[in-house]
């Protein structure tokens, strides 16, 4: 294999058309913005009325009401200890379901800086989402994302 060659994938994902990614990397900028600037509710208003987050290390919030009440309780908590908090999401891969939900995974790093002080991240994860597109907006069905720490 010449440097230039690419090795085949076990599994090779079909290719979405270059608007779908642009729209779920959109979808994920905006989301996480809401969650970074303290916008609890809007952020929790980005799954579906139903829609479930999972991490490996809490158990799962299911509907937006619990979404939004665990979402203003962190951030009220990083606030209080003069914090300010940053996602950043990477190395997404985007797919269709056979039922029309689009799949996604990719990597997600957390991270904080106390005022005055340096970065820290806090959390490196890997994360699968199903997307639904409702009411003229993309929403999260359901989130499950695992913490690096926990494998």
């Amino acid at each position: 294999m010449t440097s230039l060659e690419t090795p085949a994938l076990d599994t090779p994902l079909a290719a979405v058309s270059a608007e779908l990614y642009f729209q779920i990397q959109q979808f994920y900028s905006v989301q996480m913005r809401l969650l970074d600037t303290g916008q609890a509710e809007a952020w929790a208003d980005t799954f579906t009325e139903d829609g479930v987050f999972h991490q490996s290390v809490a158990p799962a919030l299911r509907g937006r009401h619990d979404i939004a009440v665990a979402a203003r309780r962190r951030i009220d908590q990083l606030v209080t200890e003069g914090r300010t908090r940053r996602h950043w999401f990477g190395m997404l891969e985007v797919h269709l379901e056979d039922d029309g939900v689009v799949g996604t995974s990719y990597y997600g790093i957390a991270m904080a800086t106390p005022a005055g002080g340096q970065l820290q991240i806090y959390a490196s994860t890997e994360a699968t989402d199903s997307l639904v597109f409702a009411d003229g907006r993309w929403l999260v069905r359901h989130r499950w994302v695992s913490h690096d720490a926990t494998v």
